[in-house]
């Protein structure tokens, strides 16, 4: 049996919480938490140390894809979802509309919209990047605060990639 383990680092829009097992990340979500409880230690497993690192260089603009392993539990849907939300290019949006496309389900674009809020593995699986037809940013169970943090720190990053 894997033990999970739990640790969090202050990001520049909050405490973000890590869980995973030895050999893979569960979940990366915001927590509401004012400060660091459980920060990295040196016995925490190398899967979350990496994940850890990869996510400052993120934050820090040097980053753009993870290469640490993940796992989700989910509905074969919800795998389909999340998957498609990794085809979406740094710093780009596409609606929900465009996902329930790519995932063959032209009319479920409610049912992506409820599989993009139980993606556990924000940034990583990139849920943010989802806004509605309109252009407005909708729903984020990170809340939009940050929704609009990761977009905007995701275009000047790339804007400054391409200079």
């Amino acid at each position: 049996m894997n033990h999970v383990h739990q640790i969090e680092f202050q990001s520049p829009i909050g405490i973000v919480e890590i869980t995973g097992t030895d050999k893979a990340i569960r979940s990366i979500l915001f927590s509401e938490k004012s400060r660091v409880t459980m920060p990295l230690s040196p016995d925490s497993p190398q899967v979350l140390k990496d994940c850890q690192q990869q996510l400052e260089e993120y934050f820090q603009g040097k980053r753009m894809d993870f290469t640490f392993a993940c796992e989700s539990a989910g509905t074969e849907f919800q795998q389909r979802v999340w998957t498609a939300l990794t085809d979406v290019p740094y710093a780009e949006t596409v609606s929900y509309g465009a996902i329930a496309k790519a995932v063959g389900s032209e009319k479920a674009v409610r049912a992506v919209g409820n599989a993009n809020s139980k993606n556990k593995l924000s940034i990583v699986v990139p849920c943010h990047r989802i806004i509605g037809a309109n252009g407005k940013l909708t729903g984020y169970a990170g809340t939009l605060p940050r929704k609009e943090w990761l977009l905007r720190h995701e275009k000047a990053c790339s804007d400054n990639q391409s200079v």
